[in-house]
């Protein structure tokens, strides 16, 4: 199965899918193949029932700021690319809202499957 993106934009947008404590809550991801984790920010976990407070895991990461150290939040699941992963680990941190984005997809949801990326149709696809 295929998705389209727009090849014209900067970003690889991917719509995607967690499951909370108190519902299912829709996202906007970047496909990002230099993160090595998947981020999502705070609100949205929060919305889908999530404290990323109480969480007692952190994981150290590197942004364009510094380094900092995010919570790391089991999601029920994570769908997206039309894969379904159940207790997915995300990190949960605040993006600036210039980004446009949800979060980003990254490596630990991409192993072990195959990424294809076709510019000049604008599709991708994750098996």
């Amino acid at each position: 199965m295929t998705f389209p993106f727009d090849r014209s934009e900067g970003l690889i947008l991917v719509n995607a899918r967690i499951s909370g404590t108190i519902g299912e809550f829709r996202l906007v991801l970047a496909l990002d193949t230099g993160a090595t984790s998947t981020v999502i920010n705070v609100d949205p976990l929060v919305a889908a029932g999530y404290d990323p407070a109480t969480t007692t895991e952190r994981k150290r990461i590197t942004t364009g700021s510094g380094v900092e150290y995010a919570a790391v939040v089991r999601v029920s699941s994570l769908e997206a690319l039309g894969q379904e992963v159940s207790g997915f680990p995300v990190l949960a941190h605040t993006l600036p809202p210039s980004t446009g984005v949800d979060g980003v997809l990254g490596l630990d949801f991409l192993r072990a499957r195959r990424l294809e990326i076709d510019f000049t149709k604008g599709e991708s696809a994750l098996s």
